[in-house]
């Protein structure tokens, strides 16, 4: 069960929409809800768990982390040994196994965005596959990698050029224990919040963190809007409380969707949970107009590149 207590006075937010699917596979009726999740919207399936094997259920376990990094990651494409697992520790039967299961999400997650989005059928791109078995409350990290802050994602190494990121989760939690978010007010709605104070970028900037290795490649205008928008809101601490938002609770053996470059969010507490990313580019949208770059634009009456 989903709780969507407000948990500000200012305006509703509404943005979780229920689908009562309970197959992964890309065999099943096709949904075709592309537009519902280019709007905004986050789209969830209570009744849609990732089943873990009896032997898999051991993985639920903070032990099986490095301490290192928040997550354990596949990092796609796979080269000739298959993905390259980052982030985990155990011996090598061990991590055999929590890397098929980790691969297992992945695919299961891919079948599953075919058959919701036709649409992107033959351009989705397959990025990093995560298993978090760490507990979100407790992290010690700076303001900005703070993800209990309300924020939409951009990152400051690799610059994304205005392509989105599709992202499938997956409460996997034995306890009981919901995935517990914060959701927050539209994106046009949010960035007209700040994009007033948001300057152009430094003459030269770009070129400079490319070539020093601050960033994997250049970094254009839309990226730089981008990090201003998730550095500002995460850093506003008036924002944080009292702007538009809702508490969503995702119950175990729930999964849901969304575009997290476009929904503001926050992750509040809960543990164990699986994540597929997935690339698009915004001229596969169904309605690029839609697409942060393509309000951004609008907003700002020019093309950002």
């Amino acid at each position: 069960m989903q709780d969507r207590n407000i948990t500000s006075p200012a305006q509703r937010v509404d943005i979780v929409r229920e689908f009562p699917d309970k197959s992964w596979a890309d065999d099943g009726p096709t949904r075709g809800v592309e537009a519902v999740v280019e709007n905004g919207a986050v789209l969830s399936f209570p009744h849609l768990p990732f089943v873990l094997g009896e032997a898999e259920r051991r993985f639920l376990d903070p032990r099986w982390a490095d301490g290192k990094a928040k997550n354990i990651s596949l990092r796609w494409p796979p080269n000739s040994s298959g993905p390259e697992m980052r982030g985990a520790v155990g011996d090598a039967n061990e991590l055999a196994e929590l890397k098929a299961m980790i691969t297992r999400y992945a695919e299961q997650s891919e079948a599953l965005a075919l058959r919701l989005f036709p649409h992107y059928r033959g351009h989705l791109k397959r990025g990093n596959t995560s298993f978090r078995p760490v507990d979100v409350a407790g992290r010690e990290t700076s303001w900005r990698k703070d993800d209990t802050r309300l924020h939409v994602d951009a990152f400051p190494s690799n610059p994304m050029h205005g392509t989105r990121l599709l992202r499938v989760f997956c409460n996997v939690n034995p306890n009981g224990r919901p995935r517990e978010w914060r959701v927050g007010e539209p994106f046009e709605a949010h960035a007209k919040r700040y994009l007033p104070a948001i300057g152009r970028p430094l003459p030269g900037s770009a070129w400079l963190l490319e070539r020093t290795g601050i960033t994997k490649r250049r970094r254009t205008e839309y990226d730089h809007v981008m990090l201003q928008l998730h550095d500002r809101a995460k850093a506003d601490a008036a924002f944080q409380r009292t702007s538009p938002q809702a508490r969503v609770d995702f119950a175990p053996g729930t999964s849901w969707v969304v575009f997290s470059d476009q929904v503001l969010h926050a992750a509040m507490g809960g543990q164990h949970m699986m994540e597929q990313t997935f690339y698009l580019d915004v001229a596969h949208q169904q309605r690029p107009e839609t697409s942060p770059r393509g309000t951004l634009e609008r907003l700002l009456g020019r093309e950002l590149r």
